[in-house]
């Protein structure tokens, strides 16, 4: 059964749009990584968010999801991959993992990054971002691991218990680019080639147009509209994914319109 809303991040737009749609006795599935992984658990006092005077970017984060989820929200933890129309419903790809909603919302934050040159194209070609989906296909092979994630160690032991010869990258600030024409041949890191088979690449979540084939892009950002409405119908967006300033404030409010706009959507195909 599908949900009316699958919300595809974790901050703060998530649990204010889960919390909005709950209001409204709609369904709501929020895919996400772990605190740890948001980049706003690493503040360490957040002094401008009414009501909550120098708090912790992770005790805010805690206590927004606990909220969330105690309002009926379910909570799935994992790294959205893809996500696919399925006529009328949204199919999102949660590692080796499925959710399916009546809509989406995208609160995926500014840590997903652009993608790395070369990636698209060799995106199922030797590029995967899930271990536990595609890592046999590598046994006994060479693999790179680039990962900007809490749990990028135990990935790569999880590839490595597989039978693949694995090397980590875990430095953002290294440049990455892809190697191979029809399928991958190795990972340049900075100026040095690593010669490989295949490029897990995990984040804490996928680049928004690399998500959602048919998604509109402003820039880095996703180009919404006022009711925070995407290009793709159903899908709507909210947070720092849709643009400055980069604040809880903002990302609180842009969540409450995509999921007052999300509710009105489903309403208007119910009728």
């Amino acid at each position: 059964m599908a949900f009316d809303t699958v919300i595809i991040g974790g901050g703060p737009a998530a649990s204010s749009a889960a919390l909005t749609l709950r209001a409204r006795n709609k369904t709501v599935c929020i895919v996400t990584g772990e605190i740890d992984d948001i980049p706003l658990s690493r503040s360490h006092k957040i002094s401008n968010y009414p009501g909550c005077p120098d708090i912790s970017g992770k005790a805010l984060l805690e206590s927004m999801e606990a909220q969330a989820v105690a309002a009926g929200a379910e909570l799935m933890r994992g790294r959205a991959t893809a996500v696919m129309s399925l006529g009328g419903t949204f199919g999102v790809a949660v590692g080796a993992d499925f959710c399916e909603g009546r809509t989406i919302i995208l609160c995926t934050g500014t840590n997903s990054g652009k993608t790395f040159p070369g990636e698209k194209e060799l995106l199922g070609r030797g590029v995967s971002y899930c271990v536990t989906c595609d890592g046999m296909l590598y046994r006994g092979k060479r693999a790179c691991v680039v990962g900007f994630t809490s749990d990028a160690e135990e990935e790569a032991e999880l590839l490595r218990s597989m039978g693949c010869d694995v090397q980590l990258f875990t430095n953002k600030r290294d440049t990455y680019v892809l190697e191979g024409a029809d399928k991958v041949t190795g990972l340049r890191v900075n100026d040095t080639l690593y010669p490989c088979e295949g490029v897990f690449i995990l984040r804490s979540a996928a680049a928004p147009d690399s998500l959602l084939s048919g998604l509109a892009m402003d820039g880095p950002h996703i180009a919404v509209d006022r009711d925070m409405a995407t290009s793709v119908p159903g899908a709507f967006a909210a947070g720092d994914c849709v643009g400055r300033p980069y604040q809880v404030a903002k990302a609180v409010g842009d969540g409450n319109v995509a999921a007052i706009s999300a509710a009105r959507y489903l309403e208007e195909k119910k009728a």
